[in-house]
């Protein structure tokens, strides 16, 4: 991590402190399935080689000074292990058990085990890290588990691990110290939890019980939403603004509504600027930032395309109202927003008030609570066009992962890794098909420790082939990480005009919403084949342990561009919007019931002794009953495709009969500051209702006593790296590039610059594949006719005359 990033984080972010450790809970007895330990050699009776006992090793990285010791003061027998920090500048030290077979404890996938040790402690800077083994690709790193209160005396601390991953035979663990300060740590226990109870009884259908259930709301939602935000009080905002509709916005007339899941309302919200096509994220204390929106629709003629405009406003869900905050540096239609782990929120891309794409990165300050000044903020002069999916990596930098909206990806390999501080872009390779990502959809799996991004579907509005069902997959944890093919798309129905049939080919769909499920899958679902065009019924859900797609029921209705799909807090999906070619929306919201909520009765997570968290923290919790695992899911804040801060972190469990502790990480790049659904999930996969949690940095510690905790990987990249280029106002963008030509019908009509490769370059053909698809009249605007739909030029495209006309 830069230097000038990390000082940053100490300032505003303190990772581990006394003071937020002072709550912490540890378990006094484990709850293990087996009582035999494990681990070998576990008071460290044994010697070893240098200087170490045997089955252990000294391990660690970075510039530091450390010694390790066999000393007598022990909890039980003769000899405990001490490892001592006296300076540091970077990384840490580990006492690890031994990476051999002879060793390290052979696992099972699928598997969770109870970690037990004792210790005596004089820094706040250590914590439980594992590593597994891969036969094929060795030996890696985990996870850390749990961070280590300090202690005076001798303290027992447990945690679980979560599911073993698939392709591991054995792991390695042991503390790590990343702080001045010594650990002393003695009688290591390590046992296989129970497997998990049986299956119960489904409570719905057979076909429900395997494949889920969609519901149809009766009520309608009242405006035409494309942008979806889960607030923390379980309400959902939703913003419309104009609507895509022209006259909507020459009357002035912009609206949200917030929806309550509770009771089934929807209360409409005044509006003051609009909102189509803007930026929005959650910010630390649960009010939402929205950024930029739609200054102006494209000209009749079609020679200015849609413009943004700088303004700002934060939505405070206490009020329900809008405020408005400074400017922007530079209008943004279409504007990327990754929340930060300082809590600052930065953001890329879009169109400016000129039409032109913005080369601009802007940065608000969570501490300033404003946009800073242009002169404040690093700028590599890049532009990454509409929307593009920036995730925020467990270091600090941005991975943008090539999912984006509209038409080509950027130049070269079409995924980078950005550095903010050091300023500069890096090219990942692996994307297949890096210009048919257009509306495709890009998601940190679950666990965020693991680092792994899917990224599913798309298509190419300027070109308008078939969509495709491409999938990749990324590994940022790697020493180069590369995208890696996955497993196609199911294939589902399309509806071409004609009524449903089953898609063939290598047909897939764009406009795709992905959703994290507290399971710790993904929910994919909505799309269609063609821009604006071809609705496609199939959902299905990601197995990120198997890596593979169980199709499940589809949504029954439309759900293309400007819809959403979104968690709810009682762990269904909520899907809304579609808004076809010719203008139309469907106004119908769909509730789906994954398979996990018909596995009968719920854990309920009976009370949450704090509800505001702090990083490094031990925080319990009670259950109704046994649970496998416990996560934080950062709610939703999605628009056409892309939710870059949407990302499910594990709280390794320590458990005492009903009684959870959750270890809560010490870094906040993996769970960025603000509001979060706290689930607890049975090992059924049956998760209870979220209880909302806020996760802040502890204010006790100055920037001197602060340490961050990073695992240096991806740290020497080898793709092509680029600083910042030459300075300049913009990038030049074709106004034609929402794929629609403005030459016919108005502003919300979508007329394709490229009909889907089924429909032949003639005027019937094209007139034919309007009036299937109800585009209804359409006025000629100017004297232009380049798709050749006005033969007789009276005006009127595809009226009787051109259609006949030879």
């Amino acid at each position: 991590m830069n230097k000038r990033f990390a000082n940053k984080h100490r300032r505003r972010t303190a990772l581990v402190g006394v003071g937020a450790l002072t709550a912490g809970l540890l378990l006094t007895s484990p709850q293990s399935a087996n009582a035999a330990n494990l681990i070998r050699n576990p008071g460290f009776e044994t010697a070893g080689t240098d200087g170490m006992p045997y089955c252990w090793k000294k391990s660690g990285w970075g510039d530091n000074d450390f010694t390790f010791e066999t000393v007598a003061d022990a909890h039980s027998g003769g000899k405990a292990m001490k490892v001592t920090l006296t300076r540091r500048v970077d990384g840490d030290r580990k006492a690890l058990i031994t990476e051999s077979a002879e060793c390290a404890p052979v696992v099972t996938p699928g598997k969770q085990y109870d970690l037990g040790l004792w210790y005596k402690s004089t820094t706040p800077d250590t914590s439980v890290t594992l590593f597994r083994h891969d036969p094929t690709a060795g030996w890696q790193y985990w996870t850390d588990l749990k961070t280590l209160e300090m202690a005076g005396s001798w303290t027992e601390a447990t945690v679980r691990t979560p599911e073993v991953p698939a392709g591991t035979d054995r792991i390695a663990w042991g503390v790590s110290v990343y702080g001045t300060g010594s650990v002393t740590t003695d009688d290591y226990t390590m046992d296989q939890v129970a497997d998990p109870v049986p299956d119960p009884v489904c409570t719905g259908t057979a076909e429900e019980c395997a494949n889920g259930r969609w519901d149809v709301l009766p009520t309608k939602n009242p405006v035409r939403s494309m942008h979806s935000v889960v607030l923390h009080n379980g309400k959902v905002l939703l913003i419309a603004g104009s609507g895509n509709d022209q006259s909507m916005f020459q009357a002035g007339t912009f609206t949200s509504a917030v929806y309550d899941p509770q009771n089934g309302t929807y209360k409409q919200i005044p509006t003051p600027k609009d909102m189509f096509c803007a930026g929005h994220v959650q910010l630390d204390d649960g009010r939402v930032l929205v950024m930029s929106g739609n200054k102006g629709y494209p000209s009749a003629d079609g020679t200015i395309g849609y413009q943004g405009y700088k303004d700002s406003y934060i939505f405070d869900p206490a009020t329900e109202t809008y405020t408005k905050t400074n400017d922007m540096n530079d209008g943004h239609w279409y504007p990327s927003a990754t929340v930060l782990g300082n809590g600052d929120v930065i953001s890329f891309g879009g169109l400016k008030e000129d039409s032109t794409g913005s080369v601009t990165a802007e940065l608000w300050s969570d501490a300033e609570q404003k946009w800073l000044e242009l002169w404040k903020v690093n700028q590599t002069w890049s532009y990454w066009g509409l929307y593009p999916s920036m995730i925020l990596m467990q270091d600090g930098r941005l991975f943008y992962s090539g999912s984006h909206v509209f038409g080509n990806n950027i130049p070269g390999t079409g995924s980078a890794i950005y550095d903010y501080n050091a300023n500069t872009v890096t090219q990942i390779p692996g994307l297949q098909n890096k210009d048919q990502r257009d509306q495709s959809a890009s998601v940190l799996l679950p666990p965020a420790q693991d680092q792994k991004v899917l990224t599913v579907g798309g298509g190419n509005i300027d070109s308008n082939p078939d969509a495709n069902r491409l999938t990749d997959i990324i590994d940022l944890k790697q020493a180069n990480p590369s995208y890696v093919a996955g497993p196609p798309l199911p294939q589902g129905t399309v509806d071409l005009g004609a009524g449903k049939v089953a898609q063939t080919g290598n047909q897939g769909k764009m406009y795709v919403s992905a959703v994290l499920l507290p399971d710790g899958k993904v929910l994919e679902t909505g799309g269609a084949l063609h821009n604006r065009a071809d609705p496609v019924y199939e959902s299905s859900i990601y197995d990120p342990a198997t890596n593979t797609f169980d199709p499940v029921a589809p949504d029954p209705e439309e759900r293309g561009y400007h819809s959403s799909a979104f968690l709810l807090p009682d762990g269904r999906v909520m899907t809304t919007g579609d808004n076809p070619g010719n203008g139309t929306w469907n106004h119908d919201v769909s509730i789906y019931t994954p398979p996990y909520l018909l596995k009968g009765e719920r854990p309920t997570i009976t009370s949450v002794i704090d509800t505001e968290w702090t990083y490094g923290d031990t925080q319990r919790i009670t259950v109704d009953r046994p649970i496998a695992k416990a996560e934080l899911i950062r709610p939703a804040a999605v628009t056409h495709s892309s939710d870059p801060n949407q990302r499910f972190v594990d709280l390794p469990l320590s458990v005492d009969g009903n009684n959870i502790d959750l270890n809560v990480t010490s870094n906040p790049n993996l769970a960025p500051p603000g509001w979060y659904m706290l689930f607890a999930v049975d090992a059924n996969g049956v998760p209870s209702v979220a209880k909302w949690v806020h996760l802040q940095g502890p204010q006790a510690l100055s920037a001197t006593d602060a340490s961050p905790h990073v695992h240096d990987f991806a740290g020497n990249l080898k793709g092509k790296v680029t600083g910042p280029g030459k300075k300049r106002t913009s990038q030049k963008v074709s106004p034609t590039v929402s794929g629609c030509d403005r030459h016919y019908g108005s502003a919300n009509v979508c007329v394709p610059t490229d009909f889907p490769p089924t429909v032949k370059a003639t005027t019937k053909a094209r007139c034919d594949w309007l009036k299937k698809n109800d585009y209804g009249r359409l006025k000629v605007n100017g004297k232009d006719d380049p798709l050749r739909l006005d033969r007789n030029r009276d005006g009127i495209a595809c009226g009787k005359g051109d259609v006949t006309r030879r």
